[in-house]
């Protein structure tokens, strides 16, 4: 049961189980049917779920985050979606330290199982050790990533005004972090709706003072669409909302499936360098609630003000 869309951090904090994901998809959708939307839940590939609520059909605009609770890896991920080289040599690192590990165990098995069947055993043990490592037991730290898009998402359809509904809807996709699945899913359901449609695809807006709007390519070249983003972005205090237009930019998530995707995150800054840090580890405890209503006035100012033009 929720009473208000903050309850999901202390009421559904892991969704990473099936038993565990039907109950936050039957709360969420109980929520938006008080408020008056429709709700279904739609199957996709790899039995992934995503809950939508609202009219697919008829929306311009698509407002979206990703459910599922990533596993828990050994180290934080740590993300510089503006800066090539740090991004490229973190995840070299990463993937290195994991397959590292995963031989390290490999080769304990061969040593205390010395025969023919034993280097077989290895090899299982290091690819069964990598799998674990990749899509094990859950992180029980997810406050960030991305129980903080959730809470915002739901934020945004309670107070968004009801003569404005008409014109969006919410997706809840399964399966982000087993590489965009649900999300694949959904755009291929709904291919001629989306090849239109501006998709809000909120990920990590929880931990940060730098709120980042990340447009595709084919968005960059749309300039009347990418210039309407502007109606999203500005200072309050110490903290702002930037469209990042120009140079390198990688933020991998759901908006990645649709042409006019937007992926909207929270980073820090150190230097001029932009980053995310603590997520896929117990560490991901931060949910500024200040950046769930910056990022709700934001958005809701956004559609009412595009759509109305």
């Amino acid at each position: 049961m929720l009473e208000k869309p903050m309850d999901v951090l202390t009421a559904f904090p892991v969704r990473k189980t099936k038993r565990q994901k039907q109950a936050f998809r039957e709360a969420v959708q109980s929520f938006a049917e008080q408020l008056g939307y429709p709700c279904s839940v739609e199957s996709g590939s790899f039995g992934s779920r995503n809950l939508i609520i609202g009219n697919p059909e008829r929306a311009d605009y698509l407002v979206t985050a990703h459910y599922d609770t990533c596993a828990r890896l050994p180290i934080p991920n740590f993300l510089t979606p503006c800066n090539l080289w740090s991004f490229l040599l973190f995840n070299f690192l990463l993937w290195l330290i994991i397959v590292a590990i995963s031989i390290c165990v490999g080769v304990a098995v061969a040593l205390l199982w010395d025969s023919p069947w034993g280097n077989l055993a290895a090899v299982a043990a290091a690819v069964l050790f990598l799998i674990l490592m990749l899509l094990g037991p859950a992180n029980p730290g997810n406050a960030n990533d991305n129980t903080s898009g959730v809470v915002t998402l739901l934020e945004i359809a309670k107070s968004m005004p009801e003569n404005q509904r008409r014109k969006v809807c919410f997706v809840l996709f399964d399966l982000e972090e087993a590489r965009l699945i649900g999300s694949a899913s959904y755009r291929k359901a709904h291919k001629t709706q989306t090849d239109r449609q501006m998709v809000l695809n909120l990920d990590c807006v929880g931990d940060g003072d730098h709120l980042i709007l990340f447009p595709t390519k084919k968005l960059k070249k749309d300039r009347k669409r990418l210039t309407s983003l502007y109606k999203a972005c500005g200072y309050f205090g110490k903290k702002s909302i930037l469209l990042h237009e120009k140079g390198f930019a990688f933020y991998p998530s759901d908006q990645a499936n649709f042409p006019y995707g937007v992926g909207v995150c929270a980073l820090k800054k150190r230097g001029k360098t932009l980053y995310l840090d603590r997520i896929h580890t117990k560490k991901d405890t931060i949910l500024d609630r200040t950046n769930v209503n910056l990022l709700r006035a934001a958005l809701i100012t956004y559609i009412c003000r595009d759509a109305a033009q």
